[in-house]
């Protein structure tokens, strides 16, 4: 029996004003949803109509839902991803221009590690605190999480501490984060691996859409639309045979899993792409 009524999936974007298309925000379900909101406030509160009482619904959303061990605990003094969670929200603004301080989230971050772990940016006017380049090793903190160890030949994700560049993934957390994290405070809701999730009405996940490989993008408006589309039916394929479930059980690689977390599917690559849909998209809301 299927686990979830309705499956979204979520492409993120730190854009810095109102932006549609490629590399903006893109939200797609298993239903023909394909919806493109130009700020992070208009896609915060598409998911809040999503959520709707008495569904049973999984968001998965394309980025990094924890950080390499050891940086919660040394920014919140507790070892757990949802701490940091609340101390990002704490710390990020964001308005209805899409205009976000999270550069100065990562520079103050980095400041209070005492060695600098974020970098990336990509502004013409540097931000105190805040390298345009990768810096040296941390002492202690790892630049990678265990769950983005890539499947043979696959693709690795970039470190959540990587803000600029292809692929990077670090702004979008540190924008994406806190409006989750809002999202969570709604009743029903927990956030897979670091909450019980098998009763919760609302399940929020991290998903990591290229693990589908190559995309025949044609039809769609773009690959960000595609991807979304594709991995929320794909998930539906997999629930409708009870094959999801098993994904949602913790990898044993993972040892530090409350802080770190894990991607929905690390593991599972060839499953995925076996239950993919090779044709078929939505319409535009």
């Amino acid at each position: 029996m299927p686990r979830f009524d309705r499956i979204v999936v979520l492409d993120w974007s730190a854009a810095g004003r109102p932006t549609r298309g490629a590399d903006s925000i893109w939200i797609g379900d298993d239903r023909g949803l394909l919806a493109n909101p130009p700020t992070r406030m208009q896609a915060h509160h598409l998911l809040q109509e999503l959520a709707e009482p008495g569904t049973r619904l999984l968001i998965g959303a394309d980025f990094a839902f924890g950080h390499p061990s050891g940086l919660a605990h040394q920014i919140t003094g507790r070892a757990d991803a949802l701490t940091l969670w609340d101390h990002l929200d704490a710390q990020h603004s964001d308005d209805a221009r899409n205009c976000s301080n999270y550069r100065d989230v990562a520079a103050g971050l980095n400041r209070a590690l005492d060695a600098p772990v974020f970098w990336g940016d990509g502004r013409q006017l540097p931000t105190p605190d805040l390298p345009r380049l990768r810096p040296p090793p941390h002492p202690d903190l790892k630049p990678h999480r265990v769950t983005e160890t890539p499947a043979p030949g696959g693709p690795r994700p970039k470190s959540p501490f990587q803000l600029a560049g292809a692929g990077a993934v670090g702004a979008q957390s540190l924008t994406g984060i806190p409006w989750l994290n809002r999202l969570r405070q709604r009743a029903g809701t927990a956030v897979w691996p670091f909450q019980p999730w098998q009763d919760a009405e609302l399940v929020l996940a991290e998903v990591y859409p290229s693990m589908l490989g190559r995309l025949d993008v044609a039809g769609w408006p773009c690959l960000d639309a595609a991807q979304v589309g594709l991995l929320a039916r794909t998930l539906r394929a997999l629930d409708d045979r009870d094959a999801l479930v098993p994904m949602l059980t913790p990898d044993p690689r993972i040892t530090d899993l409350a802080a770190e977390g894990q991607i929905l599917g690390f593991g599972h690559d060839a499953a995925l792409r076996a239950a993919m849909p090779r044709t078929g998209n939505g319409p535009m809301l």
